[in-house]
């Protein structure tokens, strides 16, 4: 079994991938956009969505997800519910994600060492998207 989180971003996925390709070294590993895909005369996209990505995959590390624009429905409420963890391999990159993560977002938690961990922190970044990043304990 093997589970992946698939992440909307409503309209800002591509500023999402690059964002994240230049802080984080993501690796955007496929993108396909609406208007790559074959017509479906049943399941037609909304007009002005042909540039907009339908669907993306993702590596971050080891890690792989996937991600899209979604219906870019402007009633659509924010993500919640959930967040990505982030594990670093040391303390200084953990903050370097965490700060880049942080950047035009809104930090939950600073990143500080706590009884589990040599530093921890939690961050809502710019698109939405809630993250924990971490380092692990040894």
């Amino acid at each position: 079994m093997y589970l992946q989180p698939y992440v909307f971003f409503n309209g800002r996925c591509e500023e999402a991938l690059d964002y994240y390709t230049a802080k984080l070294g993501a690796e955007v590993t496929m993108k396909m956009r609406f208007k790559d895909a074959p017509p479906d005369p049943n399941n037609a996209p909304r007009p002005g969505l042909e540039e907009k990505i339908m669907h993306a995959s993702v590596r971050i590390g080891t890690s792989d997800w996937m991600c899209s624009d979604g219906q870019c429905d402007p009633k659509a409420g924010s993500m919640n519910g959930f967040s990505l963890s982030l594990t670093a391999d040391d303390a200084a990159g953990a903050e370097k994600y965490f700060n880049a993560l942080a950047d035009g977002g809104q930090i939950m938690m600073p990143f500080q060492p706590t009884f589990w961990s040599k530093g921890f922190g939690m961050v809502v970044d710019r698109f939405g998207l809630a993250w924990m990043v971490t380092v692990p304990e040894g």
